[in-house]
């Protein structure tokens, strides 16, 4: 997974790796060098007293060094900018993925390890390719060039290299096998802090009203530990590595000087083979600690890069139409044939057998007990889920053979739970249609009931709504995603219990406004109160997620048993009220 995500995302930016694998090359050869000029300085130089041998040698070192500090800066800046890049493009891809779901994909992966899969596991993985750019590239081109010179330097203590090289490979291999565990269990405990901290922030006035906040530090206190503990665990892994490299590196040196003073002492090696095999032996082993550092990383990337590649890799279940239909003729007319829907793996459909028509002109409401499936049903038509069985029509046309903006742009959807988006009023009623004027925007506050809670406010139409609209009121927030949707002034109007937080009187004074203004609509209100749909001119009546009852208020108070004992028990509880 980790090579194909790398392998996808990194071909745009194959002239970069170019650039950096010649100018690491370069600054390689450079440093490789500079330990025999070293040798040279010494035996020619130094030992001889050829102070002119020493200055034009030492001038040589000083033009090889300039070269080698000039090739690594630049190889590290391009590979700095590549892992930039590769970042913004992964997480743009997880960002348009994560947009092409249904409400089917977001409920099984879940908000809270979607945001960590598109910032922390991408985070990670970038960190891997710009580690990989300036060590892991400079590393085996180290180690070969360093064997071939120090077996050059002197082939009796080359055995040393033979030693220490996969003693040291192997030591910290095996302190990073046993990360990889640790690494996966981190990821998911960083799940649940998300979880745990976007549940308390968003349920924040429900844990205050029922007093749960010690429980939910406990709970937060939790899935923070066991992030700490994990985290802990890893990090004593990893700290082992520095003192086994210096430990190793170190008894090299020390056998290095050992074996090397008797050959020096014999005559068969000179002091500046010594010095210059003992700094390639050195560089040899640092390009091993390199390598095996970045190694260390592959594990946690790894993992990050299998979740980041399940994001990728799983198709939506709302596709759109192979030959999609953009331009069609017709004022909304909205039909279900048979529609049904079950969720994947589920014993029972959620929706079976549902057949009506909501025509333009009309309104179409849709009452029952609480997880009849109304909801759902509502959801078919925008296809936020998509009908496993049956059909659903706009103007005569299946939803799912239609262009998914030409259907959106005649549908005005108002949620159940209304969400506004941190800016401001006019910034969230512009997402119904970001030509709008103030005008416009004021006549739908207007017809929302929400104009006078609106110049209230200090700066009006610009005043400032936080993320989620936590500011205002859930009746104001409701009248806001009205107004939203008006602004579209859409054919279709799909009101999914959006008067549940007005009160009775607001509640009629807003249903008397729209009247006028969707009557050439087709409107489709989900309600639970029977007050705000009696007069509709159909209702559809479901139940257990199939339909029992459809027709006028008075006929179905003749016909259907179900929405008699709704009607009875919402009107004894006013009377008891």
């Amino acid at each position: 997974m980790l090579l194909r995500l790398l392998r996808t995302h990194l071909r745009p930016y194959a002239g970069n790796l170019s650039m950096v694998v010649v100018l690491q090359l370069i600054g390689t050869i450079a440093s490789l060098y500079l330990p025999s000029l070293n040798a040279d300085i010494i035996d020619n130089g130094v030992a001889q007293g050829d102070t002119a041998y020493i200055v034009r040698t030492g001038g040589w070192m000083l033009g090889v060094s300039l070269v080698q500090i000039v090739c690594t800066i630049a190889a590290v800046y391009f590979g700095a900018k590549t892992a930039a890049l590769f970042g913004r493009d992964v997480r743009a891809a997880v960002f348009h993925r994560v947009g092409e779901f249904s409400a089917r994909e977001v409920n099984q992966f879940g908000a809270p390890t979607l945001i960590s899969r598109s910032t922390n596991d991408v985070t990670q993985v970038q960190m891997l390719v710009v580690t990989t750019c300036t060590m892991l590239v400079a590393a085996p081109i180290t180690m070969v060039g360093g064997i071939f010179m120090a077996v050059r330097e002197d082939v009796g203590l080359s055995w040393l290299v033979a030693v220490a090289v996969p003693l040291l490979a192997a030591s910290i291999g095996l302190i990073a096998s046993r990360m990889v565990p640790q690494f996966r269990k981190m990821q998911v405990n960083i799940d649940s802090v998300n979880r745990v901290l976007r549940e308390q922030i968003t349920g924040i006035r429900v844990v205050r009203a029922f007093v749960r906040e010690p429980h939910e530090v406990e709970r937060f206190a939790e899935a923070n530990t066991n992030v700490t503990d994990t985290a802990i665990r890893a990090g004593r892994l990893m700290a082992l590595v520095f003192p086994v490299v210096m430990l190793i590196l170190n008894m090299s040196t020390v056998a290095v000087l050992w074996f090397g003073a008797s050959r020096v002492e014999s005559g068969a090696m000179e002091v500046g083979a010594l010095t210059a095999f003992i700094s390639y032996l050195i560089q040899i082993l640092f390009s091993v600690m390199m390598a095996t550092f970045v190694m260390i990383m592959v594990p946690r990337a790894t993992v990050c890069a299998d979740r980041i590649t399940e994001v990728l890799g799983t198709e939506s279940s709302v596709r759109p139409p192979v030959t999609p239909i953009k331009d069609f003729v017709g004022r909304g007319e909205l039909v279900f044939e048979h529609a049904g829907f079950q969720y994947p793996g589920a014993a029972e459909p959620v929706l079976r057998d549902i057949s009506f028509t909501a025509s333009p002109g009309k309104t179409t409401a849709i009452i029952g007990s609480t997880g009849a499936g109304k909801t759902t049903l509502l959801s078919l038509v925008p296809r936020l889920f998509d009908a496993t069985e049956g059909r659903v029509l706009v103007d005569g046309i299946d939803v799912r053979d239609i262009e998914p903006d030409a259907l959106w742009e005649r549908i005005g959807l108002v949620p159940q739970r209304p969400y506004l988006f941190s800016g401001t009023v006019a910034s969230n009623l512009r997402y119904g249609n970001p030509d709008a004027t103030d005008e416009e925007l004021w006549e739908a506050l207007e017809i929302a009931q929400g104009r006078d809670f609106v110049q209230g406010m200090a700066e009006g139409l610009n005043a400032p709504i936080s993320q989620g609209g936590t500011n205002v009121s859930g009746g104001q927030r409701q009248r806001l995603a009205i107004a939203r949707a008006l602004v579209r002034k859409p054919e279709i109007y799909l009101f999914d219990d959006s008067f549940s937080a007005l009160d009775l009187s607001t509640d009629a004074r807003l249903r008397a406004a729209l009247a006028p203004v969707t009557a050439d609509a087709c409107v489709v209100i989900v309600a639970q109160r029977v007050s705000t749909i009696i007069d509709a001119d159909q209702i559809v009546v479901v139940e257990d997620g199939a339909i029992v009852g459809n027709g006028t208020h008075d006929e179905l108070l003749e016909t259907c048993p179900t929405y008699v004992e709704i009607v009875e028990s919402q009107r004894s509880a006013e009377e008891a009220a």
